[in-house]
């Protein structure tokens, strides 16, 4: 039989566990041979290490309580499961073929097993006919095998119950992926058309970065600041080097956008921030907008 999870798929889903609710290790196992049917359930030797080293990354921690560990998700495992979405409903669907598959082998051995038992049952017939009258005993060896018929009749039809409920779930799952994407996309598009169109209402700086962000016309509101604007351009090279290109240069840009906006907002948190240093922060703000303004104009 070919393992349940692919690599690293383990290691996914045990997030997905945690960001559902705060569990302990016992409760993950069970809930894991819940999903699986009871067909499939990890051991403790799989699960707790794999646990360990997710709260080594910082994805997720724990607490005690009642002398157990209660696993919870972090923020910084949130952000995983954010961007490992598509893998993840790509999960749900492997989840669901695996019980089918195991399913399947179930009908396969119950098969193997009455064929068996019928051989057996014929053997036994053959031997017993010296020895008691041959009547009675292919009664008891038609009612045995009637029996084994029966039960397996009765195993065959709950393993293909459960292939057919695996077969729905996976359909449903398709359906509410596709959903869940349609109506983030309109969200988004609803989100940019309300930025542009009050950025654009308010000039100056959010006008410039609204003709950045979105695609637009930029106005100039720096000129002065190219000359910063390139000498910063090298300042810090690596920086944001951990997010990976993710194909979609919208959604680059947005991931971009954000780190900014946190460790700046961070920053001033930290640190504190006086009226001279907004000031300063316009400027950069400026100089930066009118820079993102020329990348983002129409090339001739």
């Amino acid at each position: 039989m070919p393992p349940v999870f692919a690599h690293g798929r383990l290691r996914l889903y045990l997030l997905k566990l945690l960001d559902e609710a705060p569990r302990h290790g016992y409760e993950v196992i069970r809930l894991l041979e819940e999903r699986f049917q009871g067909l499939y359930a990890p051991s403790a030797g799989t699960v707790y290490p794999r646990l360990s080293k997710l709260e080594a990354e910082g994805l997720v921690t724990h607490a005690t309580e009642g002398g157990r560990k209660v696993y919870s998700i972090t923020e910084a495992g949130r952000a995983e499961l954010a961007d490992r979405s598509g893998e993840l409903a790509d999960l749900e669907l492997e989840i669901r073929d695996s019980v089918t598959e195991l399913a399947a082998e179930i009908r396969s051995d119950v098969r193997g097993a009455a064929g068996d038992l019928r051989r057996e049952l014929r053997a036994a017939a053959t031997a017993s006919a010296t020895q008691v009258g041959e009547e009675d005993s292919w009664k008891a060896a038609k009612e045995e095998l009637r029996k084994a018929r029966q039960e397996w009749k009765e195993q065959a039809r709950r393993a293909k119950d459960e292939s057919r409920r695996a077969r729905e779930e996976a359909q449903a799952a398709r359906r509410q992926a596709k959903e869940a994407q349609d109506r983030a996309r309109e969200e988004v598009q609803r989100i940019a058309g309300q930025l542009q169109e009050q950025f654009a209402r308010s000039g100056g700086v959010l006008g410039s970065l609204a003709g950045a962000w979105l695609g637009g016309p930029a106005t100039a509101t720096a000129p002065a600041a190219d000359a910063d604007a390139d000498a910063g351009a090298d300042r810090a090279p690596g920086w944001a080097a951990d997010l990976a290109p993710t194909g979609d240069p919208a959604r680059d840009l947005d991931r971009l956008l954000d780190r900014f906006r946190d460790e700046v907002r961070d920053a001033a948190r930290d640190r504190g921030v006086s009226a001279a240093q907004v000031a300063e922060a316009r400027d950069h703000l400026a100089a930066a907008a009118a820079r993102l303004g020329t990348t983002f104009a129409p090339r001739p």
